[in-house]
């Protein structure tokens, strides 16, 4: 029996139980760190989050530490380097989509007033929204939030940004708690 009861979609991986325990669902305002995840989500389309984290300091030293300005500037010698980077998704679409998003990111931190961080936060009202599931059961795969933000990112020139790996990132990075009740971290917000 676990020593703590967790979220039904995380198995004993010790990598999977750090991610959430730690992690998951709490609230991200890092600029760099909202990139991060907005590339890990997309990049996992198709596979297991698991197989993403276990790759995830491969992609930090791929995509120079999630830096916008710096992934921005890949060019066709950086897209060569990274498809035959055996530490992470090799796959040239989604590798486009991370230096395409760059550059968004960019234009977007220009055209915003208050910038990337508060622009995706604002699809939340700014504040985490907090649910009270009870089982993965009820949690949906995406929301009417998470269709408006693909809808909006789409429209400004990013790609990956499906409204279900938008719901995903918005869980990931907290502007979403879905903690389910059985979840000792559930209990540990004061829902229970």
């Amino acid at each position: 029996m676990p020593d703590k009861l967790r979220c039904g979609w995380v198995s004993d991986d010790p990598l999977y139980i750090a991610y959430h325990d730690e992690e998951w669902g709490r609230p991200v305002h890092d600029e760099r760190r909202l990139f991060e995840m907005l590339t890990l989500e997309g990049a996992q389309a198709g596979l297991s989050w698991l197989t993403i984290l276990r790759k995830r300091e491969n992609y930090r030293t791929a995509f120079a530490g999630f830096d916008p300005a710096v992934v921005a500037r890949f060019d066709e010698v950086e897209r060569e380097r990274l498809l035959s980077d055996e530490g992470i998704v090799r796959n040239r679409a989604k590798i486009d989509a991370t230096i395409g998003n760059a550059r968004a990111w960019l234009k977007l931190r220009e055209e915003t007033p208050d910038g990337p961080v508060a622009y995706l936060w604002s699809f939340v009202g700014g504040a985490p929204k907090i649910n009270s599931w009870r089982s993965l059961t009820e949690i949906p795969a995406q929301t009417a939030e998470s269709q408006a933000m693909s809808k909006a990112l789409k429209a400004r020139g990013f790609r990956f940004v499906g409204p279900t790996i938008c719901y995903a990132f918005m869980q990931a990075t907290g502007m979403v708690d879905d903690h389910t009740a059985d979840c000792f971290l559930y209990a540990k917000e004061g829902r229970a």
